[in-house]
């Protein structure tokens, strides 16, 4: 059930940064940083699911690469 709601929160964050970006509003205050090749030692399952959804959102065109940093940016604080 927690994971669910992990999902969860994660496709409403995200939803609301494509609604806001599609309003014309600047999106989330991006990170810096490059997406990691490997998964660091110590992430929890659910963090590398929402990590695998994000990036496939990214790849679908869906967010942007400074859409995608703010998101993962929060999944790993």
């Amino acid at each position: 059930m927690a994971r669910t709601a992990v999902i969860a929160g994660t496709a409403t964050a995200v939803s609301g940064a494509v609604a806001g970006r599609r309003a014309g509003a600047a999106p989330a205050s991006p990170a810096p940083g490059d997406q990691a090749q490997a998964a660091p030692a110590g992430l929890s399952i659910d963090a590398m699911a929402q990590l695998e959804k994000l990036a496939e959102l990214k790849a679908a065109g869906i967010l942007t690469e400074e859409e995608f940093a703010a998101q993962k940016a929060r999944i790993l604080s």
